[in-house]
């Protein structure tokens, strides 16, 4: 019988618990040899001493990069499962010629992104937390039912029906898509690298940038950063979004032009919720902060107990699926990296 194999997890305490259920840690350990390495910050120097000799490696947020010293010392690893999200960062193209199999967690956090931002639009579409903040702060009834932006007595907006447009299809664009076509929203789409095949299968309507940027009153940013998409939402492309749009980025905050997006925010002319900030945390000074036509959250969108769990549970599954010669769900191949965020 041949020996089950060695992995390594260097996944960080703080989020060993969250991301494996006893459930889930226990298929894990049937796998293969376990050992824990876990701490909450691991150097390459440290990766590279320890990885000698093991099959597979576990990691997540913390992993550090796959430095020429790390993929030398790897001398039996053929799987780096990623349990966190974008592997961008951390691997260079070596680790794909070295013939090291890579899958990642990005999906199962794409519930959540998508949930967040369903929460944040109809939040801006009725003004919950205006009126909150009103009666609250001892406003009276009628008072507080005027205390919310773009509405009159209270009277907001239904999310049933409006007519959606999102930039970016890929694992969170599409699940984001998936989640408003169920409200009968009218879905506008604006990717390149979507096939119109796929584009119909996800009952959206392809479109160009500045046709979803100026038809749709709701606006959801779902692009990755890379050097095709960096900034290019700027001035120009802004200056297209319609009087009292809504604009929501629970993606990534540098392919906007933040200063340009602060510019049009002060004017009042449209509302937006940003999860995502070049600088995080976000400074206590940042001017975003001041203004009330602004939703924040301190980037927490695919923070949620379900997607942690499941983050987990992919990453287990898909090691199965690796020792059982079977296909991977969620590889990460040389050639995405350039697309991914």
């Amino acid at each position: 019988m041949a020996s089950k194999p060695r992995i390594l997890s260097i996944v960080r305490p703080q989020d060993d618990d969250l991301l494996f259920t006893p459930e889930t840690k226990e298929a894990l350990y049937e796998l293969g040899e376990v050992t824990v390495r876990g701490q909450p910050h691991i150097s390459s120097e440290e990766l590279a001493e320890w990885i000698p000799g093991y099959d597979w490696l576990l990691g997540g947020w913390g992993t550090p990069r796959f430095t020429d010293e790390v993929l030398a010392a790897a001398d039996r690893l053929k799987l780096y499962a990623h349990s966190a999200g974008s592997v961008k960062g951390i691997l260079p193209p070596a680790v794909f010629e070295q013939g090291i199999i890579v899958t990642h967690g990005a999906r199962a956090i794409a519930h959540g992104v998508a949930d967040m931002c369903v929460c944040l639009i109809w939040t801006m579409l009725r003004q919950v937390h205006k009126m909150d903040a009103a009666l609250k702060g001892g406003a009276s009834w009628n008072a507080a039912k005027g205390a919310a932006i773009g509405l009159t007595e209270g009277i907001g907006h239904e999310f049933i029906g409006q007519r959606i447009g999102v930039l970016g299809a890929g694992h969170t664009g599409r699940t984001f898509i998936q989640l408003v076509r169920r409200l009968d929203c009218e879905v506008w789409v604006y990717d390149p690298y979507l096939s119109q095949e796929a584009a119909d299968q996800l009952g959206a309507r392809k479109a160009g940038l500045d046709e979803v940027l100026s038809q749709c009153p709701i606006v959801s940013c779902q692009l990755p950063t890379t050097d095709e998409t960096l900034r290019m939402i700027g001035a120009r492309e802004l200056a297209l979004l319609q009087d009292g749009a809504l604009f929501c980025n629970t993606a990534r905050s540098r392919v906007i032009d933040m200063d340009a997006l602060l510019a049009e925010l002060q004017t009042g002319r449209f509302q937006a919720a940003l999860d995502v900030f070049d600088q995080e945390p976000l400074p206590e000074e940042s001017p975003f902060r001041q203004l009330n036509n602004v939703i924040l959250t301190p980037h927490v969108a695919g923070a949620t107990i379900e997607a942690r769990h499941r983050q987990g549970q992919y990453m287990v599954d898909e090691m199965r699926r690796f020792l059982a010669g079977e296909p991977l769900l969620y590889e990460v191949t040389q050639e995405m990296l350039a697309i991914m965020a």
